[in-house]
């Protein structure tokens, strides 16, 4: 069920929704998928509704890019996830949402903050889906909010345009691989994209993209540890090309790095059509998960470190190092921002 903002209020839009058994993992972890779909869902919402406030073109938000996002809080079957939406800031053909997730215990009445995330939109026109409309102008409360706001959007728009989609493909693992290697726990699914996956133009939504991402990158955790896992993080996500309904998605996910208490997945998409063989396959999305290890108290434990084969491997995992140390600096600085 969602609750919109008071008419007052067109910029913001809120979210919520009991986590019902179908949510969550065996152990009642809600997925982090199902999460990040939510806030695609409330952000593409709130976008939708003010960019069609003028006069023109009927649009509809499309997203573009997710900035990296981190899990500060499991979720869990029966509590209430309360997503607020926010436009914060407008250039002439995109919108910045940052988004807020609090989980509700309603037995007890407690909340927690469990995730923050910051989304990219950009209106295309109903009437030809490759038409980017122009973006009405928010209010700011001063000046220097808006300034702030504009360094986000040169920063990503950036990060947009030098992040190319990784051609990689992922190499077949021989048929009785090793445990604790990358080819042990590789994994894949392939989805049929739908109606009822799909926009008003009959492309894929953001978050259902996201949300297979997180189911393919949990598999691949959970085989290379063998214990209930959860998504801590996610890499900046940038949404290459469009996904149109008939497309077939072929998710797959692969292990690149494990420190001591978490384990970075690789996820790609590539796509190809169902009705359309003559398009060829593309890669759509490409992004990093990172996933931790729970005992039954849901306290996070080791990891078995990965098993390297070959250079490529060896390549990828050092490349995942860097990654760890530089996220893991980011959370330092913040911490001593914060104190």
């Amino acid at each position: 069920m969602s609750a919109p903002q008071a008419p007052e209020s067109p910029s913001s839009f809120r979210l919520c929704r009991l986590m019902r058994p179908d949510d969550a993992n065996v152990v009642g972890n809600v997925h982090g998928g199902i999460i990040l779909k939510m806030i695609e869902e409330a952000g593409s919402i709130v976008c939708t509704r003010h960019c069609n406030t003028q006069n023109g073109d009927r649009c509809v938000a499309a997203l573009v890019r997710v900035e990296k996002t981190e899990f500060l809080s499991p979720v869990f079957i029966g509590e209430v996830a309360h997503v607020s939406a926010e436009i914060t800031y407008t250039s002439e053909h995109s919108l910045e949402v940052q988004a807020k997730v609090m989980a509700e215990n309603i037995l007890t009445g407690a909340m927690k903050l469990a995730n923050k995330a910051a989304l990219w939109y950009v209106p295309c026109s109903l009437q030809n889906v490759e038409k980017i409309t122009e973006v009405p102008p928010i209010k700011y409360a001063s000046a220097e909010q808006e300034e702030e706001g504009r360094k986000r959007y040169e920063t990503q728009k950036k990060e947009r345009l030098e992040t190319k989609a990784r051609t990689e493909e992922l190499v077949v693992p021989p048929s009785k691989p090793e445990q604790h290697t990358v080819g042990f726990s590789q994994s894949s699914l392939i989805h049929l994209v739908g109606p009822l996956d799909c926009t008003l133009h009959d492309y894929v939504h953001g978050g259902v993209t996201m949300k297979l991402m997180d189911e393919v990158a949990g598999i691949v955790a959970a085989r290379h540890c063998n214990t209930n896992v959860v998504t801590v993080a996610v890499d900046a996500i940038n949404f290459h090309r469009k996904i149109k309904k008939g497309s077939i998605l072929t998710v797959s996910g692969r292990l690149t790095y494990t420190s001591n208490r978490s384990m970075e997945i690789e996820v790609l998409v590539d796509v190809s059509s169902l009705v359309e063989p003559e398009i060829g396959q593309y890669r759509a999305v490409s992004a990093f998960f990172v996933f931790i290890s729970l005992d039954k108290y849901n306290r996070v434990m080791s990891v078995p470190p990965l098993k390297i084969k070959g250079e490529e491997e060896q390549r990828r995992f050092e490349e995942g190092n860097a990654r760890y140390l530089q996220s893991k600096a980011k959370r330092a600085s913040n911490q001593e921002s914060q104190q």
